[in-house]
């Protein structure tokens, strides 16, 4: 099946729509947050826990499961939905965020990428046709083109010639594809609005079943990716998905969506909740805080998770200061529950058309006193 994208309902106030995405694999409502399932895995959460918190989609890295288990492994089991015990939809990053990460053990030309495996110095070479023949065996539904990311800061000259690979690689990611799984275009240009343009006007031509604006979150300041996404986000095609890649944050989440993004993914929840923080509904909470030694009370007063139902913030970080395994997996879950709530809190706000009402009633507790 081929994917398909619905508008339900656009905001009246802002760019923000609720929609449809249709897979192989089931629906995904949107706007959606999606947990990271780097390895085949979402850290320290089972597929049972994720379907009991409501995740719709996750996501699986090109990069990592191809030197790791490797393809032979994954092909196995027909791709990763049986190999990690997940019936829903997946999607899969095509791992040239962290090939260009490595600096020091890769070498871009015109084919594609050459770098050497984090793990054993192995050389290997990414094109864009390796890229689609490694998702097509994970069996993504929504497979994601090779693309070039360049850092923050990073000279114009630098930028322009990522946009340049990258729409050309766009073009042979859709030649290369054999099946109908989903495939996005990714949009780059980093802060440069005349190199965004140029970037959106040849790759939006092409028949991608989506778009998403990668080169953001990367270390530039919140207030340029708000206007950079605000830029772009009109100028994509409408009705195809939008998606806001490595983003982010709740405050984020609400202004990418305000500025039309249906897709996020993120690892925040999980690492930080791994590193002893939670996302509450008034602003997040670090457990190293003496102050929540002797606390009776759940991590979030209005949260009805699991965790919140049944532990204090004491236990909690009692677990977290004796480095118990079990901190890890109760706070990744209650964070990865708080996002999921979030994004069902937008759809239904989208639907009764009072989004901007919604944005202000959350940011008003959330911004409440911010990290305590």
């Amino acid at each position: 099946m081929k994917l398909r994208f619905e508008i339900l309902k656009k905001d009246k106030d802002t760019y923000a729509r609720l929609g449809k995405i249709y897979t192989n694999h089931g629906e995904i409502d949107t706007p959606i947050f999606m947990p990271v399932g780097t390895n085949a895995t979402v850290k320290a959460m089972s597929t049972d826990e994720l379907k009991e918190i409501g995740s719709q989609v996750i996501l699986n890295n090109t990069y990592h499961l191809y030197l790791r288990p490797g393809m032979e492994v994954i092909s196995l089991f027909g791709g990763s939905h049986k190999f990690m015990n997940w019936d829903g939809p997946i999607l899969s990053d095509s791992g040239g965020f962290q090939v260009f990460s490595l600096a020091s053990l890769r070498k871009i030309n015109e084919n594609g990428v050459e770098f050497q495996s984090h793990l054993d110095g192995s050389r290997h070479i990414f094109t864009p046709e390796k890229v689609i023949e490694i998702e097509e065996t994970i069996n993504s539904d929504i497979m994601m083109m090779l693309d070039v990311c360049p850092p923050y800061p990073a000279e114009k000259e630098e930028v322009e010639d990522a946009v340049r690979l990258s729409n050309n690689w766009g073009e042979r990611a859709l030649n290369a594809r054999k099946t109908d799984n989903g495939l996005f275009g990714i949009l780059q240009g980093g802060i440069h609005k005349d190199l965004r343009k140029r970037a959106v006007e040849e790759l939006c031509r092409l028949d991608f079943d989506g778009f998403s604006i990668g080169g953001l979150s990367v270390g530039e300041p919140s207030d340029m990716m708000y206007e950079i996404v605000e830029y772009v986000t009109p100028l994509m095609p409408i009705d195809k998905p939008h998606y806001l890649m490595g983003v982010g944050t709740p405050i984020d989440i609400l202004e990418s969506v305000e500025r039309g993004i249906d897709m996020f993914d993120c690892v925040i929840p999980t690492r930080n909740g791994r590193n002893g923080m939670a996302f509450t509904s008034v602003g997040p909470i670090s457990l190293k805080n003496n102050r929540y030694r002797t606390d009776t009370f759940p991590l979030d007063e209005n949260c009805d998770c699991s965790v919140c139902k049944n532990y204090s913030k004491a236990y909690l970080r009692h677990l977290f200061k004796s480095k118990e395994i079990l901190a890890a997996r109760f706070l990744s879950y209650h964070n990865l529950y708080f996002f999921t709530k979030l994004m069902e809190r937008i759809r239904i706000s989208l639907k009764e058309g009072r989004f901007k009402e919604y944005k202000k009633e959350f940011l008003d507790k959330y911004l409440n006193g911010g990290l305590k």
